[in-house]
C-alpha cells in the first residue's frame, strides 16, 4: 500500500508474502520511501507489477519529447566512453529496456559531410535495428535528435561476463567452450550483415543467468563503432588495450583492417576465461604492454596451462595471429576441431539459443560450424615468442 506521509510517498507492506522495492524485501508492517521509477515487486522480486511515477518529479530537459512520449527514463545502469545508459519503460506497458545515449559531439561516419550526415545516421540505426541474433542484444527502437541519439536496447541482468570470470577466477574447459560458441555464433552473424564490432571485450559480452552454465550469452555495444570518432575510440581503448588487435592498436586505429580485429579480440577473451589472466600485461618485465600486443609476446606457461587441452592452445594461436592476412576468419574459429568436433557442445548451444526447437545432432562424421544455426528458423543470411614473466602469479583480472 502506498500512503503519502509529510508530502514524501511511503510503501508500507502488509502483504503476508512479502513486498519487494527495487529488488530490497520490506519487512511485514516496515515502510519504505519510495523513489521516482521505484520498482515494486510482490511475492517475488522478479514479480514486478508496478513502477511508482512521481508526477511531480522534474523531467530531464536534455530528453526530447519524442523520446519522452514512448518512454519513461529511470535511474542510470550503466555508464562508458560511448555515454550512458539508463532503464527506461514503456508507457502504458511498464515493459523494461536500456537505452544508450551517446551525444553527437563524439560522432563521425567515415568522413561523412553535414549535408549527408542525418541520413548516414539513420541508414546505421536501420542496420541495428534489423539485426536479430539469440546471442546479439537486440536494437528496438533509435531516435536520432540534434545533440544525441537514444538507443533502445533489450535489457539483460545476468551480469557481465568480465564480472562471471573475476568472480570465479577462470573457467573450466567444457563451461568456456559453452560460453565460446555462443559468442562466435554472435559474431559469425554480424560479420554476415557487415557489422565489425571493434571493442569486444568480457565487459560487452552479457550474460542472462547467474548460472553460468546454462546461461544465454548476449553481445552487447556492436556497430557503435560505426558512430564514434577515432579520437573518442582510442581513449576507450588506452584504457584498455588488451583486447586491441596488433593492427589496430600499431596504427591507432586510423590505418585500414578488416573484421578479423574481432577474431584477435576473441582469443583473447578465450585464453582470458580458461586461466584466469590476459595474455598481455604490465607484470611482463621490460616490455610495454602495446609491443607486447603488436609483436604478439603471449605464451602458456605450464603452471597455468598444462590442464588445458593443446586443441584450444592451437585455436588461440590462429586467432592471435599478429598477421591478419593469416589469422582466422570467424568461420575458420568455428570450423577448428575444438569448436566442430564437440558435438554435446554443439547440441547445449543450440538449446540455449533456440529453447522451443528439438535439435538432433550426429553422433558420428564432421560437423559444420554453421549447422549450429542452419537448423533453426532464422537462419542467417550468407551476405608466440618467449618473454619473462614477474615473479609470482601472472595477474589476474581485477575489477
Amino acid at each position: 500500500m502506498i500512503v503519502v506521509i509529510d508530502f514524501i510517498s511511503c510503501e508500507i507492506n502488509l502483504s503476508s508474502n512479502g513486498t519487494f522495492v527495487n529488488g530490497d524485501k520490506i519487512g511485514k508492517n516496515k515502510r519504505r520511501v519510495l523513489d521516482n521509477n521505484a520498482e515494486i515487486a510482490l511475492a517475488s522480486k522478479t514479480n514486478r507489477v508496478y513502477v511508482y511515477i512521481d508526477t511531480h518529479a522534474k523531467e530531464d530537459s536534455t530528453v526530447p519529447p519524442t523520446v519522452r512520449d514512448k518512454y519513461i527514463l529511470s535511474k542510470e545502469i550503466g555508464r562508458g566512453a560511448y555515454g550512458e545508459v539508463k532503464l527506461c519503460f514503456i508507457r502504458g506497458t511498464c515493459d523494461r529496456f536500456a537505452m544508450k545515449i551517446i551525444a553527437k559531439k563524439h560522432f563521425t561516419l567515415l568522413g561523412a559531410q553535414a549535408h549527408t550526415f542525418n541520413q548516414q545516421i539513420e541508414s546505421e540505426c536501420s542496420i541495428l535495428r534489423a539485426l536479430d541474433h539469440p546471442c546479439i542484444i537486440h536494437v528496438y527502437d533509435v531516435f536520432d535528435t540534434s545533440n544525441a541519439v537514444f538507443i533502445v536496447l533489450e535489457l539483460v541482468e545476468g551480469g557481465e561476463l568480465f564480472d562471471r570470470v573475476v568472480a570465479n577466477g577462470q573457467f573450466d574447459e567444457t563451461t568456456t567452450k559453452f560460453l565460446f560458441r555462443q559468442m562466435c555464433l554472435g559474431v559469425k552473424y554480424l560479420h554476415d550483415h557487415s557489422v565489425t564490432h571493434r571493442d569486444l571485450k568480457p565487459e560487452n559480452v552479457l550474460l542472462t543467468s547467474p548460472d553460468t552454465n546454462e546461461t544465454l550469452v548476449k553481445i552487447t555495444d556492436f556497430g557503435l563503432s560505426r558512430f564514434i570518432n577515432e579520437t573518442t575510440l582510442m581513449k576507450t581503448f588506452c584504457g584498455t588495450p588488451n583486447y586491441l588487435a596488433p593492427e589496430v592498436l600499431s596504427t591507432r586505429g586510423e590505418g585500414s583492417y578488416s573484421n578479423k580485429v574481432d577474431v584477435w579480440s576473441l582469443g583473447v577473451i578465450l585464453y582470458i576465461c580458461l586461466v584466469g589472466y590476459p595474455p598481455f600485461s604490465d607484470s611482463i618485465s621490460g616490455t610495454p604492454l602495446s609491443d607486447q600486443i603488436i609483436k604478439g609476446l603471449y605464451t602458456f606457461p605450464d603452471e597455468f596451462w598444462s590442464e588445458v587441452s593443446e586443441s584450444v592452445k592451437d585455436l588461440i594461436r590462429k586467432m592471435m595471429c599478429i598477421d591478419p592476412v593469416k589469422r582466422l576468419t570467424i568461420d575458420g574459429v568455428l570450423e577448428h576441431s575444438w569448436l566442430a568436433d564437440d558435438y554435446d557442445n554443439t547440441a547445449r548451444v543450440n538449446k540455449i539459443m533456440f529453447p522451443s526447437q528439438t535439435i538432433s545432432t550426429p553422433s558420428t562424421g564432421k560437423r559444420s560450424a554453421c549447422d549450429d544455426e542452419s537448423s533453426s528458423t532464422k537462419p542467417v543470411d550468407e551476405t608466440p615468442v618467449e618473454n619473462n614473466y614477474a615473479s609470482g602469479r601472472p595477474k589476474r583480472v581485477k575489477h
